[in-house]
């Protein structure tokens, strides 16, 4: 890797909703070219930090940089380039039910000014061909499988050739096959575009197949920056109990001594 400059850098960053603290001061730098999984428990705000590096959110402190750009200070029109050198895959697809697949494909290319029909037809042929969906273009998504809504909407996320690919819980809502399926589409795109990636996740499987290095979030923190191949000797019992699935004490405890109220058995 010859850029080793960090390609997103976040600095600080806090955000919170009312009295709920999401992120407490997160510091991340994201290297070109490498795959970077972002997990911890549901809610923990996983989301929330894409949505900082893509500009959908702003922090309340600290800053979020793409290269050598401030970009938690831009406004929406000064983001539109830099949001164009990202794609993002939405935890639903997000597609358009109106819209075929080309036309769902097509709809950031012709937001950002690629006016001709026909390369615009080209360059949907070519995304499509490396979700191997090609023949796809007049179909609507209702007539989708889950697993080929979550196609599509990836090649929409690389129509722009972004540098930057942003997955949101790219297997959610998918079987063991089709989750496979996907994970070795975000390996061929990388290989294929070399492009940097982003995802969030809490499917273990997904998690240690695609990425380089992997970070835990949790209660608004990272507890982790590790490898997949040393995450299993991760000694942070918050880590090790989350790898392998296991629930806390406490939690065991809590429903240990639930009961049904009197009655609530007949």
């Amino acid at each position: 890797m010859n850029d080793k400059q960090p390609i997103i850098r976040l600095e600080g960053v806090h955000k919170a909703f009312g009295r709920q603290v999401v992120l407490d001061g997160v510091d991340l730098a994201i290297r070109p070219g490498e795959t970077t999984v972002v997990m911890g428990p549901s809610g923990c705000g996983k989301s929330v930090l894409l949505k900082h590096i893509i500009g959908l959110l702003r922090p309340d402190r600290g800053k979020v940089y793409f290269r050598d750009q401030v970009i938690s200070d831009m406004t929406d029109r000064q983001l539109v380039p830099v949001r164009r050198r990202m794609g993002f895959l939405f935890q639903g697809g997000a597609l358009f039910d109106s819209m075929t697949v080309g036309e769902n494909i097509c709809f950031p290319l012709i937001e950002h000014g690629m006016k001709d029909p026909a390369q615009r037809g080209q360059r949907c042929r070519e995304v499509l061909l490396l979700v191997g969906l090609d023949g796809y273009q007049d179909r609507m998504p209702e007539d989708l499988s889950g697993g080929q809504k979550k196609r599509v909407a990836l090649a929409r996320a690389v129509a722009m050739r972004p540098e930057v690919i942003l997955y949101d819980e790219p297997t959610t809502g998918l079987d063991p096959v089709r989750s496979d399926l996907i994970n070795e589409l975000i390996l061929k795109l990388q290989r294929t575009l070399g492009t940097t990636a982003v995802i969030v996740t809490h499917d273990m499987a997904s998690a240690r197949k695609v990425g380089d290095r992997i970070v835990m979030l949790y209660e608004g923190r990272f507890v982790a920056d590790t490898t997949p191949d040393r995450l299993l000797d991760e000694s942070n019992e918050i880590v090790a109990r989350f790898v392998r699935g296991l629930a806390s004490k406490q939690e065991l405890a809590e429903i240990e001594a639930a009961r049904l109220p009197e009655g609530g058995n007949q």
